[in-house]
């Protein structure tokens, strides 16, 4: 028998383990994970909000997907929080951290001062840099300007913006006739100006009685003692306030309220949760109201009922803040799935025009010419009377009053989109 030298037996030898790791390529790469950078608040003055919504996030890629053998043929999702503390400049940074990792998705929300900054930056990259484009899944920033004038094709947002829900909400002040004298109150940046804004425009066409008596704005996340403003807001002799304010904002500004006894409704976007709940207590019932994107109490499903109970299984401290968290991680796997891919273009063109039925039960529906979503619009008010599940372990919740039909949240839009060659 003939013995092969050994240097023979080296190129066999490597040329198998060639062959076999060719073979093997396709899946390793079908099991890396899908890298999702959460680009929010981790620390500072707005930390609560902003964790609070990454645990969320990160138990649904869990319950829904990666418990179930993953995406795309058994990928994970792979959520990464980036924190921003809630500055422009520290989101810049996180983006190109994100960008260098190769991760594809960012979800962001938190301040429409950083969403404008992330879409314009997504914007820039993906034009210089084709082979490495990101995808920009925004949440919650509402100024509306980020699906109009300011619009972009990589960026798409999945709550209402501030003039549909200001729409929905003066339509709900309206047909109150008590109310004639509205004070307005908000944060001095782009979100809080857009509130005052449509404010002012929207309450009086209304109703032709309906004033407003204050326009106020205060610095963003420096205001400890709300007193001089509550101090304002009796002065006016307003019957009604309305905020735009979230976060330490709100929380702060609901607690002067309620130690000033103020006996007046006051209308919010985001006076819920993260220890603003129970802030607001005893002082708060069926005065406090808030409009939202998510039915509150009574839930309408058993697959929302059942969500609730095992998040809240497994962050006894928590609730479900913002359940168009899951909404958003929803639609992006069913346009991953529809794509076939991860690929940041043809996922984008895969959510443009989707529907979707969300874990309540609700159509939602995401706009292609602005990529803008629309869902039904919820007026709730706090209170402990029917209420299925509590905020903050307070025993008060929000419970649904009045709900507004998808079709009749639809409004125009001034974005031109400046769409990717193909």
């Amino acid at each position: 028998m003939t013995r092969m030298p050994p240097a023979a037996l080296r190129r066999i030898a490597l040329a198998a383990s060639l062959g076999l790791s060719a073979l093997l390529s396709p899946l390793v790469v079908a099991q890396e994970p899908i890298r999702i950078a959460f680009i929010d608040p981790q620390s500072g003055s707005f930390a609560a909000t902003g964790n609070s919504a990454y645990r969320v996030l990160s138990f649904a890629a869990e319950h829904y997907y990666n418990s179930r053998g993953g995406v795309l043929g058994g990928r994970r999702l792979e959520v990464v929080a980036l924190d921003n503390k809630a500055a422009v400049a520290d989101a810049q940074l996180q983006l190109r951290r994100a960008i260098s990792e190769g991760m594809p998705f960012v979800i962001s929300g938190q301040s429409s001062a950083v969403a404008s900054a992330l879409s314009s930056g997504i914007e820039r990259h993906n034009e210089r840099n084709p082979e490495s484009r990101v995808l920009f899944l925004n949440y919650a920033a509402v100024d509306p300007v980020l699906t109009e004038d300011a619009c972009s094709f990589w960026h798409f947002r999945f709550d209402a913006h501030a003039d549909m829900k200001m729409a929905v909400m003066a339509d709900h002040i309206a047909a109150n006739p008590a109310i004639t004298r509205v004070y307005v109150i908000g944060q001095d940046y782009s979100f809080g100006q857009a509130v005052g804004a449509a404010a002012a425009r929207l309450m009086p066409a209304r109703r032709a009685d309906l004033q407003l008596v204050g326009n106020e704005l205060h610095p963003i996340g420096q205001v400890k003692d709300f007193t001089p403003y509550i101090s304002k807001i009796v002065a006016s002799g307003a019957n009604a306030v309305v905020t735009g304010n979230w976060g330490a904002d709100m929380v702060a500004l609901a607690r002067g309220i309620a130690d000033a006894g103020l006996d007046l409704p006051v209308y919010t976007f985001y006076a819920a949760y993260d220890g603003i709940t129970r802030t607001l207590g005893e002082a708060g019932r069926n005065r406090i109201h808030m409009i939202h994107n998510d039915h509150a109490n009574p839930f309408p499903s058993d697959e929302r009922r059942d969500f609730t109970r095992a998040f809240e299984a497994a962050h006894p401290d928590l609730n479900v803040t913002q359940p168009r968290l899951v909404n958003t991680l929803m639609m992006l796997v069913q346009a991953m799935e529809a794509a076939g891919s991860s690929d940041p273009l043809q996922v984008a063109l895969a959510l443009e025009d989707s529907r979707m039925t969300t874990m309540t039960g609700e159509q939602i529906w995401m706009r292609p010419q602005d990529h803008q979503l629309f869902a039904p619009l919820h007026v709730s008010v706090h209170t402990d009377e029917g209420i299925e599940f509590d905020l903050d372990r307070s025993g008060f919740g929000l419970r649904t009053v009045h709900t507004t039909p998808l079709e009749a949240t639809l409004t125009p839009s001034s974005c031109q989109m400046q769409r990717p060659a193909p």
